[in-house]
């Protein structure tokens, strides 16, 4: 996995961005984001107010300003809610907050089996953060325990503790981060040290601890000037979300079409990971950057509802509400007289591909993998084995089980967003996705309505008309009475017809002697 090559295709329109990830130019996962829109996305911190209480579920709904009120747990209050609940309602535009910040006790945690009514109450203002978007019918889900990711720790705001990847095994390494880190920390502050952190200077820690630091004060004068329901800070964009978590040293290219997306970018791996500064670079080829490379070919054969797999093998993906089905199928794909090696390869071969799209579509929730049936019970064990370790690249927490007695694979996996859904079909040009197309009875009658027109009031009388090869048969029928001769003598015109394989039975166009096209 080591010379796995990664690229990062972002494409910028004014509405949305497009992010691409390409392992050795595959194309492995794929989101986009609104341009400067309002949605909710995982890390946004908001100032809600409490709706309504729900003491059975011992939760809450909060009202954050999206249509569906979000939904926070007693358990995701965390442990010092009372800190940040103080610190919420004494905040205003007369008290210094950096003073009221640094004096609140932080040693008063909520009890793990407390009632939610104790502490929150019907139009209460609350600090909040998302951890899981709106999904269908569901609102967003909350926590009250604000983190801050950045790439090297997470800030926690009202913590005092220090916690270290447990990826970082050296004890050396742990003893010199927590001593560094515990030096530079101020009071009530507490951080998680990533794995990136391992045997970075204390330069680098420091500044990206003081940026993180800025990010939460900055929000302070908003928060004290109004209790309105409001964004404070958003989480930063999904495009270095993705370099945050996923950049190092495998990375070869991030290639941008847009100017001011780019420098974004360049500035924040400058600032990351300064050595890797040059793989940004700026596309200005003539054709669109997706197609250039490859991403939206890859995009409509990947999302469709059949994915193609090798040697006519194919799986089936569908979704519905409690979890997501995919149906493994050997389609074409036959060996004579070895039938479980062939069941064998197909299902290796619809594991790797299921791994990917989980990841291209961020499937969530529960997932039934229907792989064929096997009756060698090795290659069950190697199937399953073989899928944790596809599945050791997903950064979503997930959990997979061996194959069940039927056959069935179950995979667990967190989820945060709306799994990703593409349209791949294209509206059918002839019936307007209708269905339905006008009747071929009349055809020249449809067909000769716009030449009356340009003969008639525009006043042209040399025209190329376009058709299927269909029509032109039907039009040039008869050598001395076709229609297309009647149509010549009546409007004093002459008429050649081309034909175009490509052309749906009913499609004409009409083109003067130019060759350009007329319009109505």
């Amino acid at each position: 996995m080591d010379n796995i090559e990664k690229d990062l295709v972002v494409n910028a329109n004014p509405s949305e961005i497009s992010i691409a990830l390409m392992e050795n130019h595959r194309l492995i996962e794929f989101s986009k984001e609104q341009s400067g829109g309002n949605n909710l996305s995982v890390g946004d911190v908001y100032l809600g107010r409490v709706k309504k209480i729900m003491p059975a579920l011992n939760a809450a709904f909060v009202d954050i300003g999206d249509e569906k009120d979000a939904f926070v747990h007693y358990l995701d209050l965390g442990f010092n809610f009372k800190a940040f609940d103080y610190f919420t309602k004494q905040i205003n535009p007369n008290v210094d907050a950096h003073i009221l910040y640094k004096n609140i006790k932080i040693n008063d945690i909520l009890e793990k089996e407390g009632r939610i009514e104790r502490f929150l109450r019907v139009g209460q203002p609350i600090v909040v953060q998302i951890v899981k978007e709106p999904i269908s019918t569901k609102g967003a889900r909350l926590t009250a325990e604000i983190s801050i990711a950045g790439r090297n720790l997470v800030l926690l705001p009202f913590s005092d503790k220090i916690s270290i990847s447990q990826k970082i095994t050296s004890k050396e390494e742990r003893r010199r981060l927590e001593r560094l880190v515990g030096s530079i920390l101020p009071p009530n502050y507490g951080v998680i040290l990533r794995t990136a952190a391992e045997g970075k200077k204390a330069a680098v820690l420091n500044a990206e601890l003081r940026s993180l630091i800025s990010r939460w004060e900055k929000s302070w004068p908003r928060l004290a000037k109004s209790k309105t329901v409001q964004l404070l800070f958003t989480e930063t964009s999904r495009t270095t979300t993705i370099l945050r978590d996923l950049l190092n040293d495998s990375f070869s290219n991030i290639y941008v079409n847009d100017e001011a997306v780019f420098k974004e970018i360049k500035d924040y791996v400058t600032t990351i990971a300064p050595e890797q500064e040059k793989i940004v670079k700026m596309y200005t080829g003539s054709e669109p950057i997706f197609d250039h490379f490859e991403v939206e070919r890859q995009i409509k054969s990947a999302f469709g509802r059949v994915v193609p797999l090798k040697q006519g093998a194919y799986i089936i993906i569908e979704h519905t509400e409690a979890l997501n089905v995919i149906d493994v199928n050997s389609g074409t794909r036959i060996k004579q007289n070895d039938q479980e090696h062939n069941s064998f390869d197909v299902n290796i071969y619809a594991a790797d591909e299921i791994a990917r799209q989980m990841r291209l579509r961020d499937l969530g929730g529960i997932v039934i993998v229907d792989f064929i049936d096997m009756e060698d019970n090795n290659h069950k064990i190697q199937l399953y084995k073989h899928m944790v370790e596809l599945m050791e690249n997903d950064r979503a927490k997930h959990n997979v089980l061996p194959l069940s007695r039927f056959g069935l694979m179950q995979i667990t996996r967190q989820r945060v967003r709306p799994a990703t859904e593409m349209t791949t079909t294209e509206v059918c040009p002839t019936c307007h996705g209708t269905g339905k197309i006008g009747s071929t009875l009349i055809i020249d009658e449809t067909i000769e309505r716009p030449l009356a027109y340009y003969c008639n009031d525009l006043k042209l009388n040399n025209f190329v008309l376009k058709v299927s090869p269909i029509i032109e048969a039907y039009l040039d029928k008869g050598v001395f009475n076709s229609i297309r001769r009647k149509w010549c003598k009546k409007y004093n015109c002459k008429i050649r017809i081309e034909s175009v394989t490509d052309y749906p039975i009913t499609q004409f166009d009409w083109y003067n002697s130019k060759g350009e096209k007329i319009e109505e």
